[in-house]
């Protein structure tokens, strides 16, 4: 199994990525993110994309707003994702690799009580040309990792699945009146046995952590560390995300960036949970329908929030002696609005 699933990954790498080559060997130095693109209306924030010159677009979610259970639906809304000429311009730039959240997973708020997410899983697999080699295509769930580049400048890319498994949300019932703090819907789920990734995909992660990599960027398409708002999110299931950051002090992962999306809004948080360096979580949303409400409270947010369309952007100077990494939010003209740096050597787990 292990031979197979590597074959696969160097066949996937070297020759099925749409946009040209990206081969094992090659320093990853330019990655471009983002989530939440309204397949029906324009989407001029592509250019802004491709002008950073990405080697890759991670596309975390909601990628369009399919929100249906039918098919025929899902592949109609994805043909307009793809006929959209900003986006035909990315692909045609760099590969693209790609994971869902729950408007392109086909409900809106859903997880494992959505019926047609098999159906679901193929369609998404089918427009991001998936080779049928590929394990995503037979394992239930969408998350996936590759690693890219030489030995010492290895970059881990994972891909979380935080739908196909999540034990449905719960709502609270606390009455509330404007002005009383957050009105978002859900209660924490303090259940033991309610999950967000599942034991499989659970056993699957602490394995990809244990994998020799110098940067891990783990993308999950909810939010990890925001706090303070009551719509979805890790948050949303505070044991979860317990277990989450346990795991990467019991693995001793070192160089972990998570980036999410979801919100309609763009922020950064981290916070310290005593493995050596903060855990950072860059959030970038929405591609081109923002929502500039949000101003929710966040005790760990990194300087202020972001409300127009953005994607994120992370670069990797390799050619300091100790690599630069910037973790950022670019506007819709690709200004920088929103960054973190740090280096390589200050990413170290203990």
């Amino acid at each position: 199994m292990a031979t197979s699933r590597w074959a696969y990954l160097l066949l996937w790498l070297a020759f099925a990525l749409p946009g040209g080559v990206l081969a094992e060997e090659t320093p990853l130095s330019r990655i471009a993110f983002g989530s939440c693109a309204k397949q029906d209306l324009p989407q001029p924030i592509w250019d802004a994309v491709v002008d950073t010159d990405p080697q890759i677009f991670l596309f975390i979610g909601d990628n369009i707003y399919g929100d249906s259970a039918d098919m025929d639906v899902l592949r109609a809304k994805w043909a307009q994702l793809g006929a959209q000429p900003g986006y035909q311009k990315l692909k045609a730039h760099c590969p693209i690799y790609a994971v869902w959240d729950d408007h392109d997973f086909g409900l809106n708020d859903g997880g494992v009580e959505f019926a047609a997410k098999d159906a679901s899983q193929q369609v998404f697999l089918d427009f991001f040309e998936e080779p049928a080699s590929s394990p995503r295509r037979t394992r239930k769930g969408l998350y996936d990792a590759r690693i890219v580049g030489p030995e010492g400048q290895r970059v881990q890319l994972i891909l979380l699945d935080t739908r196909y498994f999540r034990t449905r949300l719960i709502r609270h019932n606390e009455p509330r009146e404007p002005g009383e703090g957050d009105r978002g819907p859900y209660a924490p789920n303090l259940d033991p046995q309610a999950t967000v990734l599942g034991e499989e995909q659970w056993a699957w992660l602490a394995e990809q952590l244990r994998q020799p990599a110098d940067l891990r960027i783990i993308a999950t398409s909810i939010q990890l560390l925001a706090d303070g708002h009551r719509w979805e999110g890790w948050g949303t299931f505070p044991l979860e995300r317990q277990r989450m950051l346990g795991l990467l002090k019991q693995t001793k992962a070192s160089g972990v960036i998570f980036i999410s999306g979801d919100r309609h809004s763009a922020e950064i948080s981290a916070i310290d949970i005593g493995l050596g360096y903060p855990v950072l979580d860059v959030t970038s949303s929405s591609l081109n329908r923002p929502a500039k409400w949000h101003t929710e409270f966040n005790p760990y947010r990194q300087g202020t929030k972001y409300l127009d369309e953005n994607f994120g952007t992370i670069l990797i100077d390799w050619s300091q002696e100790d690599p630069v990494i910037r973790s950022q939010v670019r506007d819709i003209d690709g200004k920088v609005v929103l960054q973190h740096r740090t280096t390589l050597g200050q990413m170290q787990a203990k």
